[in-house]
């Protein structure tokens, strides 16, 4: 019975003394084992029962990732409930949509700054139970017949299994393999949320499948930071976790990724494609302030990781002699520069959820890091395609995993089936229904199969710009090239019906601050830099390297940098740092049309 509950009681027993979660308190990294995250899931799962909640029942979790999130996402499923997961960037109003459309009986809240969001709708969650807070600073004197600490649940729980101890097994033996794990919410670049209804046989499949392709196993350690409510996290937090034992270490707080990457070094890395943006437009400007003695040693030792990578990704063959050059610059150049950032013991790592520049990924797997793009969609459970280590092809996103059938439909879209295939989206049967074809899950993704299986993908659907005189444009492609550059965070490029293309830039603050620093530009706002003169120069420069790589139809003829910075609160991105491109088309409408009628 491959169940959630079945899984983990599974790893359990046999690894019930070895550590399974980590997580830093006063400065000091903590183990739980297994058993104790089985005791807690336990004590989780009875008290929720206890207090009402039924097979098939939904609870919600939000707040930061850590060990009591995930013992509640586990005590939750355990018991037959359906675990729903909301980003804790999430303003009330989002967090209201997410409770009332799951029919939530049940909300996990971090701390303080997650109830105040409940206390502004309260009233208009009749549906819901208990509210329960696992961290109580700052709310010493609040009470509430509503809301419970984590603690108190715990004890609750604690309880209710010695008064009743086969409760537990007893839930856990009800649950079936097509029952709901959890309710994962899409964020909604195209309109509302819709939740994605994953069963637990979607789940421990595609789990186990992940790991068909590159290998995982229980002396493997990840760090733990992206929104546990997306699904890419979630695999590798839980499901993959639960599957394979390996240790999973939470980050102290979203801004310490980086430290808290150097202090754990992980065996296996993931990550969205902006964190290895940042991770490599941080090392090229390094670079750029060092010593002449190490820019030239640096060069020289990178321009060897090129051609070997070159090689590599295009299933080509490596001469002895540059495998001996790569060695001596892995060791001379590389391995100091992994070791620094936490990377020395990464085997393998994804970049996943949006995509990423054929740059980035050529520097990193230079550097002789395995860094792979997959790709996949919440509605096949995260992952349809993978790299296989040592079959990465530049341009494209893998071959299907073993068990994945994938085909191109007439007009390019991408189409899939296999037991990761979501079982369609809550309380929406319309929007069901319209995802599927004769059985085929339609990803909205164009792309093509070369010969080899390999899957390139070219853009979204909805996104292909057709010009005024007929041609056909993939925006994505050119988007991606342009992040390449240290100095440009996104891009959107526009032209849909039009004469000719023009892109809306937005800058990477870090890198152009120190370039106004450096040229002695005077700024004072964010603003300001990006209406400095020598600023839009910078980015007309970048922009003209890019267009000099596409046919002339593709070339960007006007840009024009955003004024202001996007954030999730303005709805203008996503939590994992999408841009809504519909979005921003109607925020800065007027921008855009000043590029075409200047």
């Amino acid at each position: 019975m491959e169940t959630v509950p079945y899984i983990f009681n599974q790893i359990v027993s046999q690894n019930g003394s070895r550590v399974a979660l980590r997580t830093k308190e006063l400065g000091l990294w903590q183990n739980i084992t297994w058993s104790r995250y089985h005791e807690k899931a336990r004590q989780v799962g009875c008290a929720l029962v206890s207090l009402g909640l039924g097979k098939g029942d939904a609870a919600c979790i939000i707040g930061d990732n850590s060990i009591e999130w995930v013992m509640a996402d586990m005590g939750i499923q355990c018991v037959g409930g359906v675990s729903v997961g909301v980003y804790a960037t999430n303003a009330w109003q989002q967090v209201e949509y997410v409770i009332n459309h799951s029919d939530a009986k049940f909300l996990f809240a971090e701390n303080e700054e997650q109830l105040d969001k409940w206390l502004k709708f309260r009233n208009k969650a009749p549906g819901l139970k208990k509210v329960i807070v696992w961290d109580t600073k700052g709310l010493r004197y609040f009470d509430d017949p509503m809301v419970m600490t984590f603690d108190a649940l715990l004890d609750l729980g604690e309880k209710i299994a010695l008064e009743n101890p086969s409760l537990f097994k007893e839930k856990q033996d009800q649950v079936r393999e097509d029952d709901l794990s959890v309710l994962i919410y899409t964020s909604g670049t195209t309109g509302p949320p819709k939740g994605a209804m994953l069963t637990h046989k979607n789940v421990m499949w595609t789990a186990k499948a992940v790991a068909e392709a590159n290998p995982v196993y229980n002396s493997d350690e990840v760090l733990s930071f992206l929104p546990l409510c997306h699904i890419f996290e979630r695999l590798f937090t839980v499901f993959i976790h639960i599957r394979f034992g390996y240790i999973v270490n939470f980050v102290e707080k979203p801004d310490t990724v980086m430290q808290n990457m150097i202090e754990i070094s992980p065996t296996i890395g993931y990550a969205v494609p902006r964190i290895w943006e940042k991770y490599y437009s941080s090392i090229m400007i390094k670079m750029a302030d060092a010593t002449w003695l190490k820019r030239m040693v640096f060069n020289r030792a990178l321009k060897i990781g090129e051609r070997r990578a070159d090689l590599l990704m295009d299933l080509k063959p490596v001469p002895v002699s540059l495998k001996i050059l790569n060695f001596l610059a892995w060791f001379l150049v590389f391995r100091k520069l992994k070791e620094r950032l936490g990377f020395d013991r990464i085997r393998v790592a994804y970049s996943g959820a949006a995509p990423i520049s054929k740059e980035v990924l050529r520097f990193f797997q230079s550097i002789s890091m395995d860094l792979f793009e997959g790709y996949g969609q919440t509605e096949a459970t995260g992952v349809t395609t993978s790299p296989v280590q040592g079959r990465v092809k530049f341009g494209t996103v893998g071959r299907a995993l073993k068990g994945v059938d994938l085909k191109i439909a007439p007009d390019g879209e991408i189409l899939v089936k296999s037991p990761g295939t979501f079982k369609g989206y809550f309380k929406s049967e319309d929007a069901t229904r319209e995802s599927f074809t004769d059985g085929w899950l339609c990803t909205g993704d164009v792309g093509e199969i070369d010969g080899q299986g390999f899957l390139k993908i070219t853009d979204r659907k909805k996104d292909i710009i057709v010009t005024a005189g007929g041609k056909n444009i993939t925006p994505q492609y050119i988007e991606n090239k342009l992040k390449a550059s240290i100095y440009i965070n996104d891009a959107v490029v526009i032209g849909d019906r039009r004469k000719y293309l023009t892109c809306l830039v937005m800058i990477d603050e870090d890198n152009i601050v120190k370039f106004a620093q450096d040229n002695k530009i005077q700024f004072s706002t964010y603003k300001d830099l990006t209406q400095s003169q020598d600023v839009i120069s910078l980015i007309d420069r970048e922009v003209k390297a890019v267009n000099q790589t596409l046919a002339k139809v593709e070339n960007i003829r006007k840009f024009t940098i955003l004024p202001k910075r996007l954030y999730e609160e303005d709805g203008e991105v996503t939590p994992t740092m999408k841009i809504k491109r519909k979005f921003v088309n109607e925020a800065f409408k007027d921008i855009i049309e000043a590029m075409y009628s200047a």
